[in-house]
């Protein structure tokens, strides 16, 4: 099964598509500034789970981030266990500062 992703801005997500079928098997829901990707929902069709549905989109998303030079937030349970497995993409993850006051 081969799985294409695209980059769909205007719908604030990521598209997969299994080639040869209509419509959409997965989306990876995200916000965006200029320096911060959050990617906040996952979700893909049932009849394509288990698929490697989910991990073409992980893997498409965090290589364009990576490519852009942008940090990833991770609330999607998702793409924070995808990322977990996956230890090549930590470094691409949101670390925010705390203050510590004197």
């Amino acid at each position: 099964m081969s799985v294409e992703v695209s980059d769909a801005p205007e719908a604030r997500r990521y598209e997969a598509r299994v080639r040869g079928e209509s419509g959409v098997a997965g989306v990876a829901e995200y916000l965006r500034t200029p320096e911060l990707i959050a990617f906040v929902h996952t979700e893909v069709s049932s009849e394509h789970e288990g698929r490697g549905v989910g991990a073409a989109l992980a893997r498409t998303a965090l290589d364009e981030a990576r490519a852009a030079n942008v940090r990833v937030l991770a609330t999607c349970p998702f793409f924070a266990g995808w990322i977990d497995r996956h230890p090549e993409y930590r470094d691409l993850l949101y670390q925010s500062r705390s203050r510590v006051s004197d």
